[in-house]
């Protein structure tokens, strides 16, 4: 017996809420997967970046290093020598935009690729005195995303020169790549003491990186970053590729199980028409039997009266000595007693006789009934509930046979409310601890004083097209088992209480 409430394919509101989830689902994945692959994409090219950029960096160690030598050479310092080698480097290196020989001596002429003002002189010649061999790191107060290089020309305490390099840090960071022309993402390069020298991108988003250059002489910090929006995440092709595929399953599941319904509710119908042509037929037959006991307990008496009278006739005659009527009399008492026998046997036969069973669920009965009288039920306006144990109740009984009984006893209890319009039955099985009690009620306007005497006498009924057979059949099969079943005064209405014994257990054997 399937026990289930109502399936959510008969509910759209289910269905449209469940087909929304099958959408937000894949969604939910393609977030996931296309906020790893941009994490993923911003650390590889990040990776790339610093790699590029420090060497890149590097590389100006050694100009520092060849252009120092040319000054502080055996010959002499040549001007026309070191300059001829600044401009190549330049050309070449178009990121390094200035080249500077100082002498720390302010009397002495500096050597240059372009004019040098007396302020950025100074700061040059300061660095290199005060440099311990390291070369300094100093923003270009003149040029925008510039920083210089200084370095003491010799790279000892008797250094002469004080040699600058000016490198434009956006160019540092030139032909970095395509990804870095996106909108979403930027970067920034900044000096040790967090000077900004060049930046890209309005603001670095919430996923971001900083690294610090590997050059030595150059630790400049790059920080790279990412602004995720919804664009990144839901790539339009593949977001709608994604919900027309997700869409389509889900149509394509929809169907099968809608199919699958359909099956287990064609399934489901087939069982309760047999179902209920069994009842029909055990109904018949069982109402066949009460029949000839009422017929066979009619015409007992009758038949009785008549054997009576047909033998003191005989006797009677038997005094006058007439044969002819005395064997006459005879046949009449020949008949009448196989009219008496054949009575008994049909009424022997009709009898409905207990078929020998396993015990079984008393909840599958009243499920059964459920299914059947439903429909009748609402066509009446009458509501129909049924309270029912969550667990197994057993009974000792014929599954047909008790159908049978709770079919009979919620069928009347319809019938009593039919005529309210708002009716409501209620049935409650419960399980006591050696009996099983099954109580059923309605809302209709009870039963006539008069009647209760032989409410469970055949014939009788209340209904014009009734046989009154019903109550009378139900008790029969009630006490067979060894039941009860009897009218509860109540408040309003009608409630018949079915009581019926426990599944008998047999005790373990003991060694």
């Amino acid at each position: 017996m399937i026990r289930s409430s109502r399936p959510i394919l008969g509910n759209p509101l289910k269905v449209i809420g469940l087909g929304l989830l099958v959408l937000l689902l894949p969604l939910a994945v393609l977030t996931f997967v296309s906020g790893n692959a941009l994490v993923a994409e911003l650390e590889q090219e990040s990776a790339t970046l610093h790699r590029t950029v420090s060497q890149r960096a590097d590389q100006h160690d050694a100009h520092l290093t060849s252009l120092s030598a040319l000054a502080t050479t055996a010959e002499g310092m040549r001007p026309e020598v070191f300059l001829d080698v600044a401009a190549t480097i330049s050309r070449f290196y178009p990121r390094i935009d200035e080249v500077q020989l100082v002498p720390l001596d302010s009397r002495g002429t500096i050597v240059g690729t372009s004019e040098i003002d007396f302020e950025l002189a100074d700061r040059v010649r300061s660095a290199a005195r005060t440099s311990d061999g390291e070369i300094v790191l100093l923003a270009h107060q003149r040029k925008p995303h510039h920083y210089i290089m200084v370095k003491r020309s010799p790279n000892s305490k008797n250094a002469v020169y004080g040699l600058m390099l000016a490198i434009d840090s956006a160019k540092l960071l030139d032909d970095a790549g395509p990804f870095w022309t996106r909108n979403s993402v930027a970067l920034s390069l900044s000096l040790p003491d967090g000077h900004t020298l060049a930046s890209r991108g309005e603001t670095v988003g919430p996923l971001r990186s900083a690294m610090v250059l590997t050059s030595a002489s150059q630790p400049l910090q790059l920080v790279t970053g990412m602004t995720i929006g919804f664009g990144d995440l839901f790539p339009p092709a593949i977001t709608g590729a994604i919900m027309v595929v997700a869409a389509l399953v889900y149509v394509a599941v929809l169907s099968l199980l809608r199919q699958r319904r359909r099956t287990q509710l064609a399934v489901e119908e087939a069982r309760l028409n047999a179902l209920d042509s069994r009842l029909a037929h055990a109904s018949r037959v069982n109402a066949l039997g009460e029949m000839a006991s009422g017929l066979a307990h009619e015409l007992t008496q009758p038949l009785t009266a008549i054997l009576s009278q047909v033998q003191a006739g005989r006797r009677l005659l038997a005094q006058g000595e007439t044969a002819v009527l005395s064997s006459v009399l005879d046949d009449t008492v020949t008949q009448a007693r196989r009219a008496s026998a054949i009575l008994d046997r049909f009424r022997n036969w009709s009898r409905p006789t207990k078929a020998s069973g396993p015990a079984f669920d008393l909840r599958d009965a009243l499920d059964n009934v459920e299914a059947l009288l439903g429909p009748s039920a609402k066509a009446h306006g009458t509501t129909l509930v049924f309270n029912k144990p969550a667990h197994p109740v057993m009974a000792d009984a014929d599954p047909v046979e008790m159908e049978q009984v709770v079919f009979n006893l919620v069928r009347n209890a319809i019938d009593a409310t039919a005529r309210i319009g708002e009716g409501r039955v209620t049935v409650i099985l419960l399980q006591e601890e050696d009996q099983i009690v099954l109580d059923i009620s309605d809302n209709g306007q009870g039963v006539a004083p008069e009647l209760r005497p032989r409410l469970f006498t055949p014939f009788t009924t209340t209904r014009t097209d009734g046989m009154g057979l019903g109550l009378a059949l139900s008790q029969r099969l009630v006490e067979r088992v060894g039941g009860e079943i009897a009218l509860v005064d109540g408040n309003g209405g009608a409630t018949f209480r079915v009581v019926l014994p426990r599944e008998k257990t047999v005790p373990e054997r003991t060694s």
